[in-house]
């Protein structure tokens, strides 16, 4: 069984709150907040759906 291997955004503020995401399972992609680490909820999606959002989001001005 493959584990997912996250990685914080790169604008994470001083106190290391973000979002994480994790692309190393083929097909797939999961994100999980920072703050509840292994304990909280895992988002699973595709990675077609997440470039989608993040291309949503620079386009709102959100990610550059």
């Amino acid at each position: 069984m493959s584990t997912f291997v996250f990685h914080k955004s790169s604008y994470s503020n001083e106190h290391g709150d973000c979002v994480e995401a994790a692309t190393n399972i083929p097909g797939s992609v999961a994100v999980r907040d920072s703050k509840a680490g292994t304990a909280g909820p895992l988002v699973r999606t595709s990675p077609g759906a997440w470039q989608a959002l993040l291309d949503a989001l620079g386009r709102a001005g959100h990610v550059t």
